[in-house]
């Protein structure tokens, strides 16, 4: 909520709504549901299938799907469901079943009223005023407005309906007039609205959009919160867009989510776009997973939104192809860079020929040109390579150095190893001008400048030497060991999650080895066990409860609260479980230090260094025999077991 801290919910107003919303009541919403024995049984909404595999348990509260593995309570549902917070799903849930809300904080509890009332009336005045313009759009005086849609823009009747376009009279008190002296609308609360600001002389107020064509701006379920307003004259800005307020938040809001989040969740694919027109000129040709950035760069909030319905977490920025369109792309680029260099988006760049617009281009071309042209789109590095390159002489030594300089940092920041290498052999290719003996040469500068201590350790001993690095660190722990890694913590989660039995074991043998989890999602689940396990009757209700307001995390870890029939067998043998789990989570930590030991040993030099050659060699061989132990206490692999 603007202007407002997130409130902390208390304990027992969430506990209240939970027992008065009956998880089956909930889902019986969405979702048609059959009973089969103590389970009801329906398709689930989270994927698509023929075959009914989405159980609701009455008796557990919790609902679980065998095709997707989407599980949890009422309030995970509604919020996967309907991509909502987890106070926006109690708040909700709390008006339909009447229960008071309750804060931890008592000073919060009437501020938080007053607010979910303000922001009742906001919507509803909204709502009126969209009325209003789409009203005026068909009054004599908006004829001009009316033909710019159906003419300039091509739009058809059942577009501009369906994105609710309107016009704002040429009037200073027209909206003013008709909410406040009209409808009887408080001064205000109008004012709030974004829609009139107050006279800085002689009194009264005057209308935000005059002579505008009127673009309602939507939430996510629909109702509208701000307008955009496109001038029919030759005022500046062309565009205005309503300023912030109570429920508007340019940063945090897409144009067009509303109609886009179906056609996302269907094609597993967003596209984002500029312009209001852009959008709207996209849906009108059949594509609708396309949404608008509000004229602003585009912020972490607004592609965490768009990401909330693809799977494969596909992102195209279709951006225009001129200077400003390509210095937009950069930006949206620069606040979304660590995303995609983890992998968490797979960001494409679309910049269409000829430096149109999407607008532009539909009106000469078809959706199925415009969709090849999607499918077509390079992947973010490919593009920053282009822009790097694109009219450079790289026969010239200043422009082949500072493309070199400028693909060093592109790449520095790629953390998989096989993307990198493909990345570096790509771009070796590109500076080696077309003679193939310099590429191995170039990639070899390449990694060099990139990552000189992997590149080093890539090498043999006796090359690291020449290059004379003395400074060592521990190596990342490879694929296969990550692998080994999360197998095992998990497996041991779970079993301490659903074996109450096996905990004082695994916390002994936890404090005997000396471990912690390792991997930050384990590590964090692990605190959140430790912080409930005292007195918490149902463990797992209560972490689901925690993870609902860190929905991020949550899906990393969702996985462990459920058993499947493969899950119930592994735990059945739990000692020798716990055992190896364990002996699996400190073989790969001394594995990471018998390599470190080993390293630091080759690289010392016996004869001018004799104590520290020892020193290591005796580390080494004392972790060596370590690991051998451990290999005989894993009387069975864990990747079998999962």
């Amino acid at each position: 909520m603007t202007n407002m801290h997130i409130p902390r919910l208390h304990p027992d107003t969430i506990e209240e709504i939970k027992q008065r919303a009956d998880i089956v009541d909930v889902v019986s919403e969405h979702v048609v549901l059959r009973k089969r024995g103590k389970d009801f049984v329906g398709l689930c909404p989270f994927h698509n299938e023929k075959s009914p595999s989405f159980t609701v348990s009455q008796g557990k509260q919790m609902y679980y799907c065998f095709g997707c593995q989407a599980s949890g309570n009422a309030f995970k549902f509604l919020m996967d469901l309907g991509k909502q917070s987890f106070i926006e799903v109690v708040l909700d849930l709390a008006r339909r079943y009447q229960v008071s809300v309750q804060t931890l904080e008592p000073e919060q509890r009437q501020e938080l009223q007053r607010q979910m009332s303000l922001r009742e009336q906001l919507y509803e005045v909204l709502a009126a005023t969209a009325n209003f313009y789409q009203h005026a759009l068909r009054q004599t005086q908006a004829q001009k407005a009316l033909q710019y849609l159906l003419s300039q823009r091509q739009l058809k009747e059942e577009t501009i309906g369906q994105f609710g376009l309107g016009y704002a009279p040429a009037g200073w008190e027209t909206l003013y007039r008709y909410l406040v002296e009209n409808k009887h609308y408080p001064v205000q609360l109008v004012e709030k609205a974004g829609l009139i600001k107050p006279r800085k002389e002689g009194g009264g107020y005057y209308d935000v959009f005059r002579d505008r064509l009127m673009i309602p701006i939507r939430d996510i379920q629909g109702r509208v919160i701000a307008f955009g307003g496109r001038t029919l004259t030759e005022e500046q800005p062309k565009y205005l867009n309503s300023p912030e307020t109570e429920l508007f938040n340019k940063g945090k809001t897409l144009f067009a989510i509303d109609l886009a989040k179906a056609g996302i969740a269907q094609l597993d694919q967003a596209v984002v776009v500029e312009g209001y027109f852009d959008a709207i000129a996209l849906h009108a040709a059949g594509i609708n997973n396309a949404v608008a950035s509000l004229g602003t760069a585009l912020s972490l909030e607004q592609v965490r939104l768009v990401l909330r319905y693809t799977d494969s977490k596909q992102l195209v920025l279709n951006f225009d192809a001129d200077k400003a369109g390509t210095n937009a792309a950069e930006r949206a680029i620069g606040e979304i860079a660590d995303l995609a260099y983890k992998g968490e988006v797979q960001l494409k760049i679309l910049n269409i020929p000829d430096g149109k617009d999407a607008d532009e281009y539909l009106h000469s071309h078809s959706t199925a040109e415009y969709q090849e042209l999607l499918k077509n789109a390079p992947l973010w590095l490919d593009w920053q390579i282009q822009q790097v390159t694109q009219d450079r002489d790289l026969k010239q030594a200043t422009d082949f150095q500072q493309v070199t300089q400028q693909i060093v940092k592109l790449l520095k920041n790629i953390t998989n190893n096989d993307t990198r290498n493909y990345y570096v052999g790509r771009c070796a290719e590109i500076l080696s001008l077309g003679d193939t003996n310099l590429i191995s040469l170039r990639a070899e500068n390449l990694l060099t400048q990139i990552a000189p201590t992997t590149a080093a350790y890539s090498q043999p001993v006796s090359t690291q030497r020449q290059w004379g690095s003395k400074k060592t660190s521990p190596s990342p722990i490879p694929n296969i060991e990550r692998s080994l890694l999360e197998h095992a913590e998990a497996l041991l989660l779970r079993i301490y999650l659903h074996c109450p039995e096996q905990r004082p074991a695994i916390i002994h043998e936890l404090e005997e080895r000396n471990l912690d989890f390792s991997l930050s999602h384990h590590r964090s689940l692990w605190r959140q066990i430790v912080e409930l396990t005292n007195g918490q009757v149902n463990l797992i209700s209560s972490l689901q409860d925690r993870y609902l307001e860190l929905a991020e995390e949550i899906e990393l870890i969702s996985h462990l609260f459920h058993l499947n029939e493969t899950g119930k067998k592994e735990i059945l043998r739990t000692p020798q479980v716990v055992q190896a789990a364990t002996a699996c989570m400190e073989r790969v930590l001394r594995e990471k230090r018998y390599r470190y030991f080993l390293e630091l040993w080759q690289e010392t030099d016996p004869e001018t260094e004799p104590e520290k050659w020892r020193s290591y060699y005796q580390a080494f061989y004392t972790e060596k025999i370590k690991l051998q132990e451990l290999d005989r206490q894993r009387q069975f692999s864990i990747t079998d077991l999962l």
